[in-house]
């Protein structure tokens, strides 16, 4: 494996290509996230909005004003572009190096084309023609640097994008909007062919704009207001493409080049390399603010717990920062109208140093005059994405007495490189605050501890091998294929435990990666229960590379490159690749493999095994899961909360599967009423059997709103009480661990043949 610290080995799941999400997305340090599988759905009995075509976006970085689109990169861009190429086609350094000609091209210009338009609603076929000269050009212009063809399609999408803002703000002034036929909107355009001309996309685009009417309308919006809403924001829509620059053109076109070679490769500018590693290390220096942008102005969302805005007392959720100035005498900038991540890079800046804000409070009007603050910077933790735990009480078999069983939440496996290498106290560190969370929990005499992996993407290879040296004692824990084909054996070196008793790892089809190393190895180690869903499927190890490091340059130029530089294996010989890691107790599948993981990249690596290496089997749990299946099988089966859930996956799945949604009115209310009648009745049914309510239960099924439209203190608050909604898949892990423990302490041949090689009840890892 390589082991220069100039590198940090990652194991994650893919990014997207370029970032697209509301134009009111929060952000802090965290760049893109994570992909996670969306489990609302699953917590909650209605089915998800259909997506809509007019969806603003919130791209990268530059000022509202419409950026001057360039017609070709820039001096550093054409250099950025030959490195990548010398990395990924020209080097031994890819696991898969593939070279760069026509066919590459070929598949590199259709996912620049999915990148821009993957919902088939702006370029017609036409268009496309247009572009097909293009198609096995493109391999020229990277190793060229002459990238004209990628600004040259990205200035059609622009046009595109404004000829279809207008002809929706158009339609809002028509007479449309009635609802009493039997039309439907058909969103789902993935396997389309393209528009045959613009007359098709208008009759798409038609069918767009009534449904979005429509969801605004059954949300109790009337006409007056639904226009106002949708006319701002397809003007939004407008207005931040055409804010789009050079550099996001570029990153997004080389991504189509580094998503060619396999699905975990990623080209990163030098503001999206920054924001990937400040994910990594949960901390940055800044004020502890998380900001949303709405309409014109940056607002903020959240104070991070314990950050200079949090102990200033000044800055509150809902403010608007209209000015931002430097130091204690540098002039405020008005970013009115800025991109947020622009407002972002002036407002974060270094350990001690001082920057001015001017604010209006949330509950003044906008035409207010400004609040000016001074706030000092510092560092600050990520806390909220941190690893957290719990005690569940779980009631006993018969006259058996409860059971406490410590939960650890665990959503990636991060660290701060860069603070490790300088060797910094308490840097961040997935397994530093796992092992104090033991720590704690073995002081409060839990009797067992399930780690909650789901929707772990991943992170660190360096903290998923010493995360699991906390339950095992010295071995090997994952075999790492290079390029050229050497094997070489990772493991835990270090004498004893953290946590000996037992243990259970609850994962989903979000789990990924380095969560699929450490599930696996503890499944291939015996020691503990792998519960839940099988995981993401994904068994590589990436690098990140920083292009910068070859010219020695003193700023920041180039980016950085996250690319696949091998294949990781158990150590019983399996990879995860694909297949997963599966678990020993299945709950029902909330998402499909065909949906969601490894299995749905067309150019993801296939499955393969290599030989296996020796290991301690702690325990043998086959014996067991017979019987733990039909003790949960039972439990469940009168558990109103998992019954619900599963209904839930049904109708999630159910509704998954539609590629069209009704435009009747009297339809959807009947529907939505379904739907809310279904919440309410469950919401009694909790009442009536003590069960813990749902702090959601009274919100709006569907506002009809985009986040940016929303009130920014009550959306924020809503998905703070997410966070309190009952979790039956959590209780019920820590049940059939209370029941392995229950079966196992009353049944001692049982448990011999179980734990083969524990002398003590309660320890399975002697």
């Amino acid at each position: 494996m390589i082991k220069n610290p100039l590198f940090a080995l990652l194991l994650t799941a893919p990014l997207a290509l370029l970032a697209r999400a509301d134009t009111g997305a929060p952000q802090t340090a965290q760049a893109e996230p994570k992909p996670r599988v969306d489990t609302t759905l699953l917590q909650s009995p209605e089915a998800a909005p259909p997506p809509t075509l007019a969806e603003p976006v919130e791209p990268e970085a530059a000022k509202k004003v419409a950026a001057e689109l360039p017609a070709g990169p820039t001096e550093y861009q054409t250099t950025a572009a030959k490195l990548v190429y010398g990395l990924l086609s020209d080097s031994r350094y890819a696991y898969r190096p593939q070279a760069l000609d026509d066919a590459l091209s070929a598949d590199m210009y259709t996912r620049y084309l999915e990148a821009l338009d993957g919902g088939k609603q702006f370029f017609t076929q036409a268009d496309v023609a247009r572009f097909d000269r293009y198609k096995t050009l493109l391999d020229d212009a990277i190793k060229s640097g002459e990238l004209e063809p990628a600004y040259a399609i990205f200035a059609t999408y622009r046009e595109r994008v404004n000829d279809r803002v207008a002809y929706a703000r158009g339609l809002l002034k028509q007479d449309i909007f009635d609802f009493s036929g039997n039309d439907e909107f058909r969103y789902d355009r993935e396997d389309a062919p393209w528009a045959a001309d613009t007359a098709e996309l208008d009759r798409l685009w038609k069918q767009s704009v009534r449904n979005d009417w429509l969801r605004l309308k059954l949300a109790g919006k009337e006409s007056d207001k639904i226009r106002e809403t949708l006319d701002k924001r397809y003007a939004n829509l407008a207005e931040n493409i055409a804010e789009l620059e050079g550099q996001d053109v570029f990153q997004t076109f080389l991504n189509a080049y580094a998503g060619a070679i396999d699905p975990h490769t990623n080209y990163f500018t030098p503001r999206s390399a920054e924001n990937f590693n400040l994910s990594m290390s949960l901390s940055l220096e800044g004020i502890g603010a998380v900001l949303q942008k709405q309409d014109d102005i940056v607002a903020i969302r959240e104070i991070v717990p314990g950050g200079p805005a949090d102990k200033s007392e000044i800055l509150a959720p809902g403010d608007r920062v209209v000015g931002v100035g430097q130091g204690t005498s540098g002039p405020v900038e008005d970013v009115i109208g800025w991109r947020i991540d622009n407002v972002v890079e002036l407002i974060r800046g270094p350990k001690d140093s001082q920057v001015r804000l001017d604010i209006v409070p949330a509950e003044a009007g906008l035409d207010s005059k400004p609040v000016r603050v001074t706030i000092t910077r510092d560092e600050v933790r990520l806390e909220d994405q941190a690893a957290k735990s719990e005690v569940l009480t779980i009631p006993g078999q018969g006259d058996a007495p409860a059971q406490k069983i410590g939960v650890i939440e665990l959503p990636g496996f991060y660290q701060d490189f860069e603070a490790r290498r300088l060797n910094k106290d308490n840097y961040a560190s997935a397994t530093r605050d796992v092992a104090r969370l033991l720590k704690e929990l073995k002081a409060k005499d839990v009797d067992g501890v399930v780690l909650d992996l789901r929707n772990n993407g991943g992170g660190s290879l360096t903290e998923a091998i010493e995360l699991t040296g906390l339950f095992i004692d010295q071995g090997p824990v994952v075999q790492v294929r290079e390029s050229g084909g050497r094997v070489s054996v990772e493991g835990d070196s270090d004498n004893g435990v953290a946590w000996d008793g037992p243990l259970a790892v609850l994962v989903n089809r979000g789990s990924a990666s380095a969560s699929e190393i450490f599930a696996g190895a503890i499944q291939d180690y015996g020691r503990g229960l792998i519960i839940g869903e099988t995981t993401f499927g994904k068994g590589t190890v990436q690098n990140l590379v920083d292009l910068d490091r070859w010219p020695a340059n003193e700023e920041e130029r180039f980016g950085q490159v996250k690319l696949t530089i091998a294949q990781f294996f158990r150590v019983a010989g399996g990879s995860t690749q694909n297949k997963g890691v599966v678990p020993d107790i299945n709950f029902p599948a909330s998402v499909d493999a065909t949906e969601y993981g490894e299995s749905t990249y067309d150019n993801a690596l296939p499955w393969t095994k290599i030989a296996a290496v020796p290991h301690v089997n702690y325990g043998n749990f086959e014996p067991l899961l017979p019987k733990l299946e039909t003790l949960h099988t039972q439990r469940v089966a009168d558990n109103r909360e998992f019954q619900w859930w599963k209904e839930d996956v049904a109708r999630y799945r159910k509704e998954a599967a539609k590629t069209s949604i009704s435009l009747n009115e009297a339809e959807r209310r009947t529907e939505r009423d379904a739907n809310e009648a279904r919440r309410k009745q469950r919401q009694e049914t909790r009442k009536e059997l003590g069960l813990a309510l749902d702090p959601l239960a009274a919100a709006q099924l569907d506002d009809g709103l985009t986040a940016n439209e929303r009130d920014i203190i009550e959306d924020a608050a809503r998905e703070k009480a997410a966070e309190d909604r009952p979790d039956p898949l959590l209780r019920e892990s820590a049940a059939i661990l209370a029941d392995a423990l229950w079966l196992l302490s009353n049944d001692d041949q049982l448990s011999a043949v179980v734990l083969p090689g524990s002398g003590t009840a309660g320890h399975w890892a002697d």
